[in-house]
């Protein structure tokens, strides 16, 4: 009989396909373009952004403020994945209001919605990695919680590096450095950025902010679910 964990894994292994194809032509030269697009910027708009990346990556890394729930047990992959759509729903209700509300608000209050929104998506992954059965007390299933929101949100050509080390995830850990000033951080962010800077920008606009705010938010959720939930598929299955 054709089962759940059957469906889950046929599911898994077409997004697997989709992860190891290379950048198409056009995902080059929109990556090109974006990098020409990060240069007219405000500087101060850069600095908020980094800034607030890289604080939160710390966050995960060290800190006990997101560790909110004991590992979920003895639960079937359905009941798991059942529970996961419920959070969804919660976490994109919480990010539709915050989008709407600070991009409603002019040009601060919607570049405050970006370093929020970042703390949103980390507590839903914490959220959802407890879900699936994993410690995050563990540093390791912080470094994977980092790994899922990077491929959720990074180019073609970063996702195919990403995702090579979460395929071999257990293989890779044992070869990473226990000090956390190692972690590569920089490129994180950058590439968050670059995934984000388009469809934020256009939340500081008068008339319109706050129906972006509400609408990219509530996508940003649904894209990082949707990611979750074949990261830890192929931890499980």
């Amino acid at each position: 009989m054709y089962s759940y964990n059957d469906m889950a894994l046929e599911e898994l292994n077409k997004w697997k396909i989709e992860m190891k194809k290379k950048s198409t032509l056009v995902e080059k030269v929109s990556k090109g373009i974006q990098n020409k697009f990060n240069g007219i910027l405000p500087e101060k708009y850069h600095e908020i952004i980094t800034s607030a990346i890289k604080n939160m990556i710390k966050v995960v890394l060290v800190g006990s403020k997101y560790i909110t729930k004991e590992p979920s047990i003895n639960l079937s992959l359905q009941e798991r994945e059942e529970l996961v759509a419920q959070k969804t729903k919660t976490y994109k209700t919480t990010a539709m209001v915050e989008g709407a509300g600070t991009g409603a608000g002019g040009f601060l209050l919607a570049l405050a919605d970006l370093p929020l929104l970042l703390s949103i998506k980390i507590k839903f992954l914490y959220d959802i990695a407890a879900i699936y059965g994993f410690d995050v007390n563990d540093y390791k299933e912080r470094i994977y919680i980092l790994y899922v929101f990077q491929l959720a949100f990074s180019s073609k050509s970063n996702v195919n590096e990403v995702f090579d080390r979460m395929e071999n995830f257990e293989e890779y850990y044992s070869t990473l450095p226990k000090d956390i000033n190692s972690f590569d951080w920089r490129a994180f962010q950058q590439e968050y950025r670059d995934y984000i800077d388009l469809a934020k920008l256009l939340q500081l606009v008068p008339g319109i902010g706050a129906f972006v705010g509400a609408y990219v938010n509530t996508k940003f959720i649904d894209k990082l679910s949707e990611t979750a939930v074949q990261a830890y598929r192929m931890r499980i299955l």
